[in-house]
């Protein structure tokens, strides 16, 4: 079985890019995961779970779904076995409407972290590994 690395992030893993009237998305040539598939090769299964505008752990009063913690057991579990799991999340916690600095945005991080590590029948090796 491939080894399973689940990137889990906001717009930045999606691959999104701001066009006129509207937004859009790099190909597969030019999204960072789809790069990081290429070099690790047949071995590897990366796995793309990037959201425009998710946060950490925030709940978001204009648009709904984005908060990392509350999707992170079922991201987990949907794409286990996991060997790696990459966070790449916090940008979108500086929006001013949270009121968050930066040690509460890294509040945030260790939270989801702990949450990940929770999860206990996802990880491939019966440990977390992020």
């Amino acid at each position: 079985m491939k080894k399973h690395i689940v990137c889990f992030g906001d717009s930045n893993t999606h691959g999104y890019f701001p066009v006129e009237g509207g937004c859009g998305r790099f190909n597969e040539n030019e999204r960072w995961t789809c790069l990081l598939q290429k070099r690790l090769g047949e071995d590897y299964l990366v796995i793309e779970e990037g959201l425009n505008g998710r946060t950490t752990c925030f709940e978001d009063p204009l648009e709904e779904g984005l908060c990392g913690l509350t999707h992170m057991y079922t991201c987990l579990m949907t794409h286990e076995p996991v060997s790696l799991l990459i966070i790449m999340l916090g940008t979108n916690d500086a929006k001013e409407r949270f009121g968050a600095n930066a040690a509460c945005i890294a509040l945030g991080m260790k939270r989801l972290i702990q949450k990940a590590q929770s999860v206990k029948d996802c990880w491939a090796e019966g440990k977390p590994n992020i």
